[in-house]
């Protein structure tokens, strides 16, 4: 069983006003997911309102530096693989233009290997995976205290 991870570089702003509450976006991203003709139209543009697009040259550079520390990680064309080396899992990286897109399977916290290599990026990306309700900032955000 595949488990497939998209992950946002969400706005700070939205970052800031929804912290705490992640499964407003994770239910507008499932509801974009689900829709099609004019909805899917208008629920595409909150999206990318609430999104930036990832940085790719950064981020690239930066795993790039990781895959060089690291011997389990390959680069197989544009995608980074880590398999374990009895076989009992392993994950895909793919950075793409508006999302990173990460595909697990098998042992259950396998796709922990990247989301910590991408923890350090920013503290804003938002992870999600749709089929099985999974959401969460791969760096929690600190919450402002009011006094």
């Amino acid at each position: 069983m595949v488990r497939s991870y998209q992950i946002y570089w969400i706005e700070k702003e939205f970052a800031s006003f929804f912290y705490g509450r992640e499964r407003l976006f994770f239910n507008l991203f499932l509801q974009r997911q689900s829709s099609n003709g004019w909805l899917k139209e208008i629920l595409d543009k909150q999206v990318d309102f609430i999104t930036k697009p990832i940085p790719y040259l950064p981020i690239q550079r930066y795993v790039g530096q990781e895959v060089q520390r690291r011997e389990d990680i390959l680069k197989v064309e544009d995608s980074y693989i880590i398999e374990l080396p009895d076989g009992s899992g392993g994950v895909k990286m793919n950075i793409q233009k508006d999302y990173i897109k990460i595909d697990a399977w098998g042992l259950e916290v396998i796709e922990t290997l990247f989301f910590e290599i991408l923890r350090k990026v920013d503290g804003r990306l938002l992870a999600i995976e749709l089929e099985h309700e999974r959401f969460g900032w791969l760096k929690p955000i600190k919450e402002r205290k009011y006094v």
